[in-house]
């Protein structure tokens, strides 16, 4: 299995690293081939200009930066997300990286006319996202937990028919213990295992 593991913090030694040095662990572990992207490492920019936005529905974005992407996005059999959340959401980076990575003839085709979208992912059978967030779980429901739509409904749904997702979530991280990551660090390790 090929992973690509997304990750998203600009904080070198944060929790987050911690996760996606578990993530990269575990899998590599398990005989996974894995490659890191490491958004804030690479400098990624996130910024669709104006020609790029005027041209999105005609053809993949002609911006060299981001054929190194583009390759990664048709190498991998299953993303892993691995990121915090802001404002109940994606960080700014993430969200950018979705907007100029994930486009027309790269993760999808437009129609002619009113026709269906067609996907160009359907090589992706796994998704994951594992995050960390400062509210408690019972407001990010209430609030709608815009991130978790966004990566597993939204881009999942242009991955295979069947593909699997996960969900994991350090709620409360702002009162976090070392107790609360180690146990959530158990949790990411078990759950990947199984992945």
């Amino acid at each position: 299995m090929r992973a690509l593991v997304v990750y998203c913090h600009p904080v070198p030694e944060s929790f987050c690293a911690a996760i996606r040095d578990a993530a990269v662990d575990v899998l590599t572990r398990r005989g996974w081939e894995v490659r890191l992207l490491d958004l804030y490492a690479e400098r990624f920019d996130p910024v669709m200009g104006c020609d790029e936005r005027r041209s999105y529905n005609d053809q993949a974005p002609q911006d060299p930066a981001l054929k190194p992407h583009f390759e990664l996005l048709e190498w991998a059999e299953a993303i892993l997300f691995v990121y915090p959340t802001w404002w109940y959401g994606l960080p700014a980076m993430l969200k950018g990286w979705l907007d100029r990575v994930w486009a027309t003839d790269v993760a999808f085709k437009l129609p002619a006319g009113k026709g269906r979208i067609k996907s160009l992912m359907t090589h992706v059978t796994k998704v994951g996202v594992i995050t960390t967030c400062g509210a408690p779980t019972w407001w990010s429901v209430v609030v709608g937990q815009p991130g978790r739509k966004t990566l597993l409904r939204g881009m999942r749904a242009l991955c295979a028919t069947r593909c699997r997702t996960f969900f994991l979530a350090h709620y409360l991280m702002d009162s976090s213990t070392p107790a609360t990551r180690a146990a959530f660090l158990a949790k990411v390790r078990g759950k990947l295992e199984r992945f």
